[in-house]
């Protein structure tokens, strides 16, 4: 593959073929070029080998089907581009398709084998989205581990399999669109392995970065990494010592003030060296208000990422996590992202 579209970062933005995202673009007075405006999309790939709860993710009109989530994750994608997202996250893992969920998660649904080998199956529909990303011009941020599937791998040298064997997966497609977000929130205390926990995960951004050097067709010749804490957490000292670019989440963040707190904090964090920062995860709306996370985000020069699950009974049209998933702009809060989203970064 010789890729269109080619990410990097630049002191604290982001670059696309060597020019800032949104170019020249402000709104209301902020700066918007260089940012990374995304949306948690993580069950592009999804599927559900557990035959005990497969049917739960049927859709209203047929059986459960993961080529057709994927068919239709990848029809959208020309619509989520034309308001303006330049990147989303999806996850070799997935992420909890009831929205938010307590106790053991059942359904399977990993890319992963026990040993760290690659699921065919699902590397061919990632394949699709990163190659459809690549000729749109957006960014994938990539996920390797969620803890509510981590336990699939067997041991700790199968989670290094497993990034190995996603960085030799990667290098082969020569992607140039892939950043990684090594696991999701890792401070939350659901992973079964302590190297994807967060007092050792900087160890594996670090391996990552290594692993992946020389291999690659941009600037940095390698993979862009880092990973994230739970919501209105911020980065340990070592995770942002080792990042290239810095995630943070808003759930559980009611008030716009504590994302611009957040986004102040995080830049005070003695190891930070002026990487960008992006939240890839944020539950909080109101997009109608004068002042929500979204705004507050952008207001400290922070990308933005929108997510959506389904809330009781809202109905399928409702959410981009909860499965089954409509991928189109299809309730009227996906409507009211986009559309803030278009006026800050296209009209």
């Amino acid at each position: 593959m010789n890729p269109k579209t080619i990410v990097s970062i630049k002191d604290d933005a982001f670059h696309i073929n060597g020019r800032p995202t949104y170019e020249g673009r402000t709104f209301a007075g902020m700066k918007i070029e260089g940012l990374l405006m995304n949306s948690r999309m993580v069950q592009g790939i999804f599927d559900d080998l557990n035959e005990q709860t497969r049917s739960r993710w049927n859709y209203p009109d047929g059986p459960w089907d993961p080529e057709r989530n994927n068919r239709e994750f990848i029809q959208n994608m020309p619509l989520w581009w034309k308001h303006g997202l330049s990147g989303f996250t999806i996850n070799f893992q997935g992420g909890c398709p009831t929205g938010y969920a307590s106790g053991k998660q059942e359904w399977d649904n990993t890319a992963f084998r026990p040993d760290g080998t690659l699921k065919g199956e699902y590397q061919a529909r990632l394949k699709k989205i990163i190659d459809r990303a690549d000729e749109l011009g957006m960014v994938v941020i990539l996920g390797l581990f969620y803890f509510g599937q981590d336990e699939r791998l067997a041991d700790e040298r199968a989670v290094i399999r497993a990034v190995d064997n996603a960085v030799d997966w990667l290098s082969a497609g020569n992607y140039g669109n892939v950043i990684l977000e090594i696991a999701n929130e890792v401070n939350v205390g659901g992973y079964e392995h302590e190297i994807l926990a967060a007092k050792r995960t900087h160890e594996l951004i670090a391996y990552m970065r290594d692993r992946s050097a020389g291999r690659f067709n941009t600037p940095a010749g390698r993979l862009l990494v880092s990973t994230s804490m739970g919501g209105n957490s911020l980065p340990t000292e070592q995770i942002t010592a080792e990042s290239d670019f810095i995630l943070l989440h808003g759930n559980g963040v009611k008030e716009p003030a504590r994302i611009r707190e957040m986004v102040d904090q995080t830049r005070a964090i003695k190891t930070y060296r002026g990487q960008p920062i992006l939240f890839n995860e944020d539950d909080h709306f109101g997009f109608e208000k004068p002042d929500n996370n979204m705004l507050a985000a952008v207001s400290r020069y922070a990308g933005w990422g929108y997510f959506d699950f389904r809330m009781k009974a809202e109905g399928f049209d409702e959410g981009y996590q909860s499965m089954p998933v409509n991928w189109g702009i299809s309730s009227r809060r996906k409507k009211g992202f986009f559309d803030l989203l278009k006026k800050i970064t296209c009209e």
